[in-house]
């Protein structure tokens, strides 16, 4: 099926790994899940649980060619997106709305910033000026170690590659100005934990 933006470009997905992870193998129950899986489980963890209202949002598709190949059954195999996507995930915790990114990257060294689009960039602006909390969480697939990236730091290396510089975000960055998210099993990475020590953190810099 071709998925096209609404200029007409055609959708390319991203590509998910599912290396072998040689370091930092902190919890076999992630073995060969993406990342999307693993919010995904940690979210209806957090709703079982009364801690959190957080969902990956619906993405709206314009369907334009769907072939019968049999009676009971219907596939797509032309579709455009409607709006530019903005963010993957959000909802409301302790009263906070939350919406954030979820990327993950086999580079070791660094985080592309190609991986993130501008639309995106403005909408996390957007919700960070009406007192939303906006992030990325980063996974580095073959070193398994995950990060929460404040919109700041984001913002930053984003401006300094617009102006011509730097079109990645060093590792170094992510040890200096990210949150870590050790993953574990139930739920499989508790990235709240994070967030309130992101807060905690911006509260005592106030």
């Amino acid at each position: 099926m071709a998925i096209k933006y609404p200029n007409g470009k055609i959708y390319r997905p991203e590509k998910r790994y599912n290396e072998n992870r040689t370091k930092k193998d902190y919890s076999f129950s992630n073995r060969g899940k993406t990342l999307e899986d693993e919010i995904n489980e940690t979210n209806e963890y957090y709703l079982q649980q009364g801690i959190a209202v957080i969902h990956k949002k619906p993405v709206p598709i314009q369907v334009v060619k769907v072939e019968y190949p049999s009676r009971s059954a219907a596939v797509i195999k032309e579709a455009y997106y409607r709006t530019a996507s903005t963010t993957d995930f959000n909802g409301i915790w302790q009263g906070i709305h939350v919406d954030f990114e979820a990327k993950e990257t086999k580079n070791k060294t660094s985080f592309p910033l190609k991986n993130i689009h501008e639309h995106q960039i403005s909408h996390m602006w957007q919700v960070t000026e009406q007192q939303g909390l906006s992030f990325l969480i980063v996974r580095f697939s073959l070193i398994n170690r995950y990060f929460i990236l404040p919109f700041l730091p984001l913002i930053t290396a984003w401006n300094e590659m617009s102006k011509g510089g730097r079109k990645s975000i060093p590792f170094e960055s992510f040890e200096q100005h990210a949150f870590e998210i050790v993953p574990g099993a139930f739920p499989p990475i508790d990235y709240l934990q994070g967030v309130t020590r992101m807060l905690s953190e911006n509260s005592a810099e106030q």
